[in-house]
């Protein structure tokens, strides 16, 4: 295996400091890997693109300080030039490169515009980074063929017995990849796209490397066709955040383990860990030691460490603490729902401290037991998802109050409390506050709705006041976050615009409450956004097309 890396979700709102970027660069040098990954998108400040700079963003300066203090770890970038190009599409320079109005994540590949910025990224990429290898993207383009331009190309290759998408893919990509390789370095791409228009793989050249991600399953099977056409390969898994309210250590353990034994079954060039989103109250402090375990089941047999010096001074840790059966799955991807233990991760934290691993335990092990929300799924976690993504806390309410306010919830919060006493730093606790304050919310906004529902609007204002203070908590651990970790700006945002929306559904409480607009709205009516006294009927939710 030459490459043992993981990679830095960057481009989910962190804003990291130079000393956190340090702080990461001497985990992965301590963990074993022998090279680190900045997954970018618009999160690093590429010179031709000061369109897009936003607050926090990564510089190259800050790259080039590390390269130097840091020689013998190459900073490989993930660059994205089709697909994930949302952060740039959104601003209004950068919309002329967009595939569709308010839709997607995707530029257009038929436009020359964007096209002339990639090679002019993938030339101040080469120039600012030292390593061999260039990653260009390539993910989750599914908006190929959407655009009128791109759709007459498509169905024109489609009319000669072509995959369309395939060329229209593979004349976007090869062009950049041989850029890539004639400028003396060695390009990659994601595999999903290549793997299901394989067509397209006849336009990049051999030197290529398919990082093959598969968080739900090995790799073996996907990561051997691209072997038999010639091509070196990556094999991905991933450590489960995106799709917990913490992390699911044992479905993240194991995916790591499968990806290990692929590589090895297969003849890979390397395994690249991949982390996604500490975004949406997330933490990359309280996933080092996971991180860390991880590298070392990549075979690294260099045990130091460093984490317990980033993140407490907690005693040794007492080994009978962490239990170790062995995890198995027996070749079903759908038991990745039902592992219940993570030795090997869990033993990572142990080293930090006792207190650490308790906490881990607890909330990767012990709280996706209650199942629903909190179990694990393959999307991203509803719970974070609705009570700050869409501007609406009370979506959360909306879909979740029947678990959150019965058995489900009384047992979450039993095991909260309980991770909330081993919690043994302010990025540990943050994580545990915001799900329980997360609970407190659906039950208050519960509270208020029966008490709407029986026409005592005073009693209703009562319940959904402690709910202030709720988001007023949720934005000091936000902002912790960003101190502690270089975590999401976004985040604290969110906490205040939710704050807001409460003032805001409390105001209309007190106005129509009492039935003055000559009917009582519904409760899921009256706290949307886009609530309009006297619009009975709620046009904005049934002309859909109005939102477009």
């Amino acid at each position: 295996m030459q490459l043992r890396m993981w990679s830095y979700d960057l481009a989910r709102e962190q804003a990291p400091t130079l000393d956190h970027l340090r702080d990461f660069m001497r985990l992965t040098e301590d963990a074993g890997y022998n090279a680190f990954g900045l997954y970018m998108e618009h999160r690093f400040a590429y010179p031709s693109t000061p369109w897009a700079h936003a607050k926090g963003c990564v510089t190259p300066e800050m790259v080039k300080t590390l390269q130097e203090e840091f020689p013998n770890t190459p900073i490989i970038p993930f660059i994205n030039l089709l697909g994930h190009f949302e952060g740039m599409i959104y601003t209004e320079h950068g919309k002329r490169y967009r595939e569709a109005l308010l839709q997607g994540m995707q530029a257009c590949p038929c436009s020359t515009d964007f096209i002339q910025l990639c090679e002019t990224l993938v030339d101040e990429t080469i120039q600012i980074f030292d390593s061999e290898i260039i990653h260009i993207g390539g993910d989750e383009t599914w908006q190929l063929g959407q655009c009128e331009i791109c759709k007459a190309k498509v169905e024109r290759d489609n009319a000669l017995g072509k995959d369309g998408k395939a060329m229209l893919y593979g004349s976007h990509f090869g062009p950049l990849a041989h850029r890539v390789l004639q400028k003396g370095r060695r390009p990659a791409v994601w595999h999903d796209m290549v793997l299901e228009h394989p067509a397209a793989l006849e336009f990049l050249p051999k030197e290529t490397l398919i990082f093959d991600w598969q968080y739900f399953n090995n790799c073996t099977e996907t990561s051997r066709q691209f072997k038999e056409r010639g091509f070196d390969v990556v094999c991905c898994p991933s450590i489960h955040t995106y799709n917990s309210v913490w992390c699911h250590l044992p479905q993240s353990e194991q995916n790591v383990a499968d990806a290990v034994a692929s590589a090895d079954e297969v003849g890979a060039y390397g395994v690249c860990v991949t982390t996604w989103e500490c975004g949406l109250m997330g933490s990359y402090g309280t996933i080092l030691p996971a991180i860390k375990a991880a590298g070392e089941m990549l075979g690294n047999d260099n045990h130091q460490s460093t984490i317990a010096n980033l993140q407490s001074d907690s005693p040794s840790p007492n080994p009978s603490l962490i239990k170790s059966p062995t995890l198995t799955r027996e070749g079903n991807p759908e038991n990745y729902f039902t592992l219940t233990d993570a030795p090997q991760m869990l033993a990572a934290y142990a080293e930090v401290g006792e207190s650490d691993a308790e906490w881990a335990r607890l909330m990767s092990v012990e709280l996706p037991k209650v199942g629903g929300v909190f179990g694990f799924s393959k999307t991203r976690s509803s719970l974070k998802v609705r009570l700050l993504l869409n501007a609406n806390p009370f979506l959360c309410w909306m879909h979740h109050h029947e678990e959150l306010c019965g058995l489900k919830g009384d047992e979450a919060l039993a095991i909260l409390d309980r991770a909330a006493h081993f919690a043994p730093n302010p990025s540990m606790r943050g994580i545990t506050e915001f799900v329980k304050l997360t609970i407190d919310f659906v039950r208050f906004a519960e509270q208020a709705r029966q008490a709407y529902a029986q026409g005592i609007p005073g009693v209703a204002v009562a319940s959904l006041a402690p709910c202030r203070q709720v988001f007023e908590h949720l934005e000091k651990v936000a902002m912790a976050a960003n101190i502690n970790w270089g975590g999401s700006l976004a985040d604290i945002e969110r906490c205040r615009i939710a704050h807001e929306h409460v003032e805001r559904v409390i105001k209309r409480i007190r106005d129509y409450g009492d039935g003055s607009l000559g009917y009582l709205p519904a409760f899921e009516i009256l706290t949307h956004p886009k609530f309009v006294p006297h619009d009975q009927a709620s046009w904005w939710l049934i002309n859909r097309w109005a939102n477009e």
